[in-house]
């Protein structure tokens, strides 16, 4: 375990409460995986980028998740099973460190993000109905606030931020980048 592990395990203990924009009055519960993996010996997590043809958030960045199942016996189990069907991670190489509490998105959504350290190196297949690409991202990138950018959306004479996060030919935004900012910011103090 690298010092970075460490830290992770030390400072989402206890995990903060997230808050959330825009939020809308139905809400579809859903979990994802924010997985920590090891690549050449530095922390990265994982992240996936949607296809085009998804009804819900088509092209965008996000981690490995999706709704809730009526199967499915808790949220950590459904970012789990999601992770699994996904980009073939197995459910018994993920040690579980935990959960924030649920972020309710102004898009319907109430998601449940469940943390987790790949014990194991894997190979990922993706799903190509759900997947489009698999990519990680050094968490020590994350880290630094200057790759970290805020926006203000105005919406009913209300300012909300929005985070939005470049990355190679990507930019993380929407809840994936509110959920990164929000443990860049508990893992900095």
């Amino acid at each position: 375990m690298n010092l970075i592990e460490l830290r992770i395990r030390y400072n989402l203990q206890p995990l903060a409460a997230l808050t959330s924009p825009l939020i809308s009055s139905k809400l579809q519960p859903a979990a994802v995986l924010i997985a920590f993996t090891q690549v050449k010996n530095e922390t990265h997590l994982i992240l996936t980028q949607r296809p085009s043809h998804l009804r819900h958030h088509p092209g965008q960045i996000s981690f490995p998740g999706g709704k809730v199942e009526n199967s499915d016996s808790s949220h950590i189990a459904t970012a789990l099973r999601e992770a699994e069907e996904e980009i073939a991670l197995p459910i018994s190489n993920v040690e579980v460190l935990g959960q924030y509490p649920k972020y309710k998105t102004f898009t319907g959504f109430e998601i449940t993000p469940v943390f987790g350290i790949v014990k194991n190196d894997f190979e990922p297949i993706l799903d190509p109905g759900e997947v489009a690409e698999y990519f990680t991202i050094p968490l020590k990138f994350l880290l630094k606030t200057a790759n970290r950018k805020q926006y203000l959306y105005r919406r009913n004479g209300i300012d909300y931020p929005i985070y939005f996060i470049p990355y190679k030919h990507h930019v993380i935004w929407g809840a994936t980048a509110a959920i990164i900012e929000h443990l860049c910011k508990q893992l900095s103090q």
